[in-house]
């Protein structure tokens, strides 16, 4: 067998943290400010605030800024990628370089293709994530494009057409942060080549960290701080 019962548990810690942890943050950001939820409430205010302008190239210019991000990250993938699939063919050096690692299990042939189909996996997942995330910000152009000027901001058709928009958006937001959670979780995943147990230990200190950033960060505050003046405002 290519593996060792501490390895099988160690890959089910790793789904059960990833699956887990998406689902988890799902639901609690109904309820919960978070990163997601408060950025949501930011990009309607922006929407309908755009609906209310004839010129409109500073939106655009910001919403490209985001593309080139997501287009970066989608790019990067691929190079990564290719990095992964060649390792298949130098898999005796791999070998060589984890054996000489203090406290490492000695590495087994068929456990690292294994392990490398994993990585490979992950990074295919954010290759759809980032390319999906930058489609449906080219969707928000094309309804950015077709969006017509209600200075007054009284147009309720309008307003669920801003609101619209800002879903697509959010929507867009959600897949480029799926493919940055594949990022977290493959660094996990690398230290399987090690031990186990460090596999284990990694895999929950990338739900630790990804929880503290999204809910508990200095970021959430003033974003959620930045949406209360924004109410306040618009009640004034």
């Amino acid at each position: 067998m290519p593996f060792s019962p501490i390895d099988y548990f160690a890959l089910i810690v790793f789904i059960v943290s990833w699956v887990g942890y998406t689902q988890f943050a799902r639901i609690k950001a109904k309820t919960t400010n978070c990163i997601a939820r408060c950025l949501h409430q930011h990009r309607i205010h922006w929407m309908n605030e755009l609906i209310k302008r004839d010129f409109r190239v500073g939106d655009t210019a910001l919403l490209a800024n985001l593309e080139r991000n997501i287009a970066f990250f989608a790019s990067t993938t691929l190079l990564v990628l290719a990095g992964v699939l060649t390792l298949f063919s130098q898999v005796d050096k791999l070998e060589g370089v984890i054996a000489s690692f203090p406290y490492a299990l000695y590495p087994n042939h068929f456990a690292i293709q294994l392990k490398l189909a994993l990585l490979a996996l992950i990074f295919i997942l954010a290759f759809f994530q980032f390319t999906w995330s930058m489609r449906q910000y080219g969707f928000l152009n094309v309804m950015i494009g077709a969006a017509p000027v209600d200075i007054e901001g009284k147009n309720n058709n309008l307003k669920e057409y801003a609101m619209q928009m800002a879903v697509v958006q959010d929507q867009a937001a959600h897949a480029y942060n799926y493919g940055l959670r594949s990022y977290y979780f493959s660094l996990a995943a690398l230290t399987w080549f090690f031990h186990p147990v460090l596999f284990i230990f990694a895999s929950i200190f990338v739900v630790y960290t990804l929880f503290n950033r999204e809910f508990k960060s200095k970021a959430v505050r003033a974003i959620t701080k930045g949406q209360a003046c924004l109410n306040q405002h618009e009640q004034a």
